[in-house]
């Protein structure tokens, strides 16, 4: 049996999305954040040193972290073929991209846009708040914000002329990329300009699975 250490808004509703998908029986351990720091509770360090989500454990004495290895660990345990291409093939190296990108490209300018939007609105010293708040919008203005906007270019560039990011087939990279774009969404703009991203996002939001899902993860927030 699979068992999914399940954080509340983060990124281990991708990992129920694809065992839904493969309908692969799976349970549950549920966690909550911190209400004050949005951290994960210590407990998860008992799972993994790193105290993070989300962790997958099995039966045969598996432990293993990180969003992207456990989706293609699971994808070629039980995939059967299914959500990723053939081995070898042109859309294999696109596969092997787009779920490197999604956490090593795409996730850190809006994890920094988190950073410094917290910045702004941190209880602090009223002397040093203009301070904090000006070298936030600094650094929103001349990093932040145009490499997002570069990232969902990208991406809705990408999208041009095709419904998912490999081949013509729904796939593992599909759900991988979901985190970054729902994110894109909730705090860096992503809106109806960009209308291949938003139609993605329509098409996953239909699928039963994603559904099923949420259903038994949760609504979630993306709050890391």
């Amino acid at each position: 049996m699979i068992t999914v250490h399940h954080l509340d808004n983060s990124r281990s509703q991708r990992v129920l999305w694809l065992l839904e998908e493969l309908e692969l029986p799976y349970e549950i351990v549920q966690y909550q954040r911190d209400p004050a720091t949005l951290l994960a509770p210590p407990e998860l360090r008992r799972v993994h040193p790193l105290g993070k989500s989300p962790v997958v454990t099995t039966d045969d004495g598996l432990v293993l972290a990180e969003s992207g290895a456990i989706l293609e660990t699971l994808v070629e345990r039980h995939g059967q073929g299914r959500l990723a291409p053939p081995p070898g093939t042109p859309e294999a190296v696109r596969f092997r991209y787009w779920m490197h990108y999604a956490e090593g490209s795409a996730m850190p300018p809006l994890l920094l846009k988190l950073v410094f939007d917290r910045i702004e609105k941190a209880k602090m010293p009223f002397f040093a708040k203009p301070i904090a708040r000006g070298i936030a919008a600094k650094a929103k203005a001349a990093l932040i914000t145009p490499n997002l906007q570069r990232h969902l270019d990208f991406l809705e560039g990408e999208l041009t002329g095709r419904d998912w990011f490999v081949g013509d087939a729904f796939t593992a990279a599909d759900i991988q990329l979901s985190f970054p774009v729902e994110a894109a969404r909730q705090r860096a703009g992503l809106d109806a300009s960009r209308p291949n991203l938003v139609g993605w996002l329509e098409r996953i939001h239909a699928r039963p699975a994603f559904r099923r899902a949420l259903q038994r993860g949760g609504p979630y927030a993306l709050a890391d």
